[in-house]
């Protein structure tokens, strides 16, 4: 894939050969960040763990201090009072299975998390094939399944990320934007990397945080020091 103009002059600001600390690192990543629109900032973390099994599954949630600068559209399956609290709670969709055509067959995906409440389960379980593969399917470990419908919305409108590994046992998410200032994107990453810490699974041998990485949507890659992280 050849790179513009633009990516050739920021990725001299990073020496491949070298780790940084987060504040370097961050500061790299917002001077990197040209483009003319608000670039996410993303954390790339590979994660000394197989995946393939259950035991070693890191997945979970975390509410960044500073929010991650995007809008979060949440659709909460509910049904009797649970749909009332929804809509008071600042849901910006609610439903039943009414929802399940309009997904299904319409291919409905204007919203960027699911909630639902257990009892809803059955009903949501039905759009795994469509949900699943986007990583919309709600689930307990990331608070997503649950009767506190106001807190789940709060948290998440808040910027409650969710992480989870990829099949090359790497977690992708957002920290910020690069319009956010170095300390509120320090205060971010290291949010996500004590939860991530945390939640290392005891079956886990060896280096647990193998790389870290942090880089704008358009911008080079800048690599972290793991052992000042773990």
């Amino acid at each position: 894939m050849k790179k513009g103009k633009r990516y050739a002059e920021a990725a001299k600001m990073v020496d491949r050969t070298t780790t940084y600390d987060v504040s370097e690192a961050v500061s790299i990543v917002k001077k990197s960040a040209s483009a003319k629109f608000d670039e996410t900032v993303e954390c790339h973390i590979r994660l000394g763990v197989d995946g393939r099994h259950a035991d070693q599954q890191v997945r979970g949630a975390v509410v960044l201090p500073h929010g991650t600068g995007k809008t979060v559209r949440v659709l909460v399956f509910a049904k009797g009072a649970k749909l009332d609290e929804a809509q008071a709670a600042g849901a910006d969709f609610v439903g039943g299975e009414e929802l399940i055509p309009k997904i299904q067959n319409e291919g409905w995906l204007d919203f960027d998390v699911v909630v639902a409440t257990p009892d809803m389960m059955g009903v949501v379980g039905r759009l795994g094939r469509v949900l699943g593969p986007k990583g919309l399917m709600p689930n307990p470990k990331a608070g997503t399944v649950t009767m506190d419908v106001t807190k789940a919305i709060a948290d998440i409108k808040a910027g409650k990320i969710e992480y989870r590994l990829d099949k090359a046992n790497i977690i992708h998410v957002p920290i910020g934007k690069a319009s956010f200032s170095e300390e509120q994107l320090a205060d971010n990453f290291q949010t996500l990397i004590d939860a991530i810490n945390k939640a290392k699974p005891s079956a886990a041998k060896g280096q647990y945080l193998r790389s870290v990485t942090i880089a704008s949507t358009m911008g080079p890659g800048v690599k972290l020091n793991v052992t000042k992280l773990a």
